[in-house]
């Protein structure tokens, strides 16, 4: 197959799959010009929305970053029964459908629960079944970092007398920064958008635990779909933007890591 054969059907199936749904839903956000626009996504019940999702998601991703970190590390330098469960459980939140995780959730730490822990329409549960779904992406995006790691460098910087956070901090990091970045802006982008975990742990708590995309699904169920879409197009401003910055960043670490090495 020829490289122009090969570039139209790539361009041809992203089109179809991400460009043409993106145009649609900016088609449908604009259907009432820029003034319906900012009137849907300024309302109080908007911002509200906003304000949940983007406190929800920052803390989830700072929890992801330190404690996907230190997952991704136990499970490659250490060695202890049972490390092979532990590895694809990692991957569990992937196969589970997320309305069941909001189900497992809400069992687990809903009125009823076994463990004595009530987050039933709070904040903290919101956080807690985002952190379950999120969690995986910067495991798996730091996982295969950590493996390729050369540790003579390591073994060098303790020979010289490094202490082991000045090794992780000096030796470590710079390698580890670009993927940590990518597990970072995918666990974020993720949070934006999550729903069905949140759905029933949560409750759709104005103001308290009601995140933008149950706003949206409020917004469809009264037949406001402008607005809906509207809503949707900050989402995907907000999401897009982080990626944007989070992998030139990560490029650059990656470029001053190869021309250091």
């Amino acid at each position: 197959m020829v490289t122009p054969l090969r570039i139209g059907v790539t361009t041809l199936w992203l089109s179809v799959i991400v460009l043409l749904p993106l145009a649609a839903i900016v088609w449908q956000a604009a259907g009432r010009g820029w003034h319906g626009f900012w009137l849907a996504v300024t309302s109080h019940a908007a911002l509200e929305s906003f304000r949940v999702t983007l406190t929800s998601a920052v803390l989830v991703t700072a929890l992801d970053v330190v404690f996907g970190l230190a997952t991704a590390w136990v499970l490659v330098r250490d060695d202890f029964l049972g490390k092979g469960l532990v590895d694809a459980l990692i991957d569990l939140p992937f196969a589970l459908p997320t309305i069941v995780t909001s189900l497992v959730m809400l069992a687990l730490y809903g009125n009823a629960s076994p463990v004595g822990i009530h987050l039933q329409h709070t904040p903290s549960g919101v956080v807690m079944a985002l952190a379950f779904v999120t969690l995986p992406l910067v495991v798996r995006a730091v996982q295969p970092v950590l493996l390729e790691l050369d540790r003579d460098a390591e073994e060098a910087a303790a020979s010289l007398g490094a202490t082991r956070l000045t090794t992780f901090r000096l030796v470590l990091l710079p390698s580890l920064w670009p993927a940590l970045l990518t597990g970072t802006g995918l666990a974020f982008s993720r949070c934006l958008g999550e729903f069905g975990s949140v759905v029933t742990i949560g409750g759709a708590v104005p103001g308290r635990t009601e995140v933008s995309s149950q706003w949206i699904r409020a917004l469809i169920e009264n037949d406001d779909r402008t607005s809906a879409a509207a809503i949707s197009i900050v989402l995907l401003a907000v999401s897009f933007a982080v990626l944007v910055v989070l992998r030139t960043v990560g490029g650059r670490a990656a470029k001053r890591e190869e021309e250091d090495g």
